[in-house]
């Protein structure tokens, strides 16, 4: 009787601690809002970025890959430097997620802060206060105008427009597409994802067969990803040929 209560106690003890270990290390910065610190993918909690291939406009109504800045500005920002994740929780697609410090820096509060995302309030109010200065600052997205990340996912006409400008005509053309257009929206974001004629997604490495011959459009479901781990997290499989 001892033995199993000391079993069901292991139980729950174990992945408490688990759920409570910190992640130290230099990271891979995937988007604004995941990285990978050593074999680890976490997922910085509180917070929503945008998509690598995620549109935005800035003050004169021009597109820009807001997805890409918010990716690039995180990596300028901590590169080099020492990262420390406190861990909350898995994700449903295995990723912890958790609270960061760079520098000492609470990384999410730098990121809202800057413009880069959103505070998460689905999850968090911790970061409302850095939304609501950064809005006023006109800082990062908050420039122009922009879709909230969460809402961008699943995107129609109906979806608001965010930003400190009022949105120009034509602005939803713009904001409900992405930047999987014919040009990848940086030098190593190369891996094409398409959808096949049974629906799935399939992507696929400069290296692959039939590479060239995806010819990527946004209207025919096309995707650019920036690593493997993405385009697999997305629902994408490797092409078998």
């Amino acid at each position: 009787m001892l033995r199993k209560l000391l079993i069901a106690l292991s139980l729950l003890v174990v992945p408490s601690l688990a759920r409570a270990a910190d992640v130290t290390g230099t990271a891979k910065v995937r988007d604004g809002d995941s990285i990978l610190v050593g074999s680890t993918r976490i997922r910085l909690g509180g917070i929503d970025a945008p998509s690598v291939d995620q549109l935005c406009l800035n003050t004169k109504g021009e597109r820009w890959t807001c997805g890409v800045a918010a990716r690039d500005e995180l990596a300028k920002f901590s590169d080099g430097k020492t990262w420390v994740c406190h861990a909350r929780s898995i994700d449903r697609r295995g990723r912890t997620v958790a609270r960061c410090e760079v520098g000492g820096e609470d990384i999410q509060k730098w990121l809202v802060r800057s413009g880069w995302a959103l505070a998460y309030a689905r999850m968090s109010h911790d970061y409302d206060a850095d939304e609501k200065a950064a809005r006023e600052a006109k800082a990062g997205m908050w420039q122009g105008a922009f879709i909230a990340p969460w809402d961008w996912r699943v995107r129609n006409k109906k979806t608001a427009i965010l930003g400190a400008t009022k949105p120009p005509e034509g602005a939803h053309a713009v904001l409900l597409a992405s930047a999987s257009g014919p040009v990848a929206p940086s030098p190593d974001c190369t891996i094409k994802g398409n959808v096949n004629s049974a629906g799935e997604c399939i992507y696929h490495q400069p290296t692959s067969r039939w590479y060239a011959q995806i010819k990527m459009k946004i209207s025919k479901g096309t995707r650019w990803f920036c690593s493997v781990e993405e385009a697999e997290a997305a629902g994408c499989r490797e092409t078998r040929r």
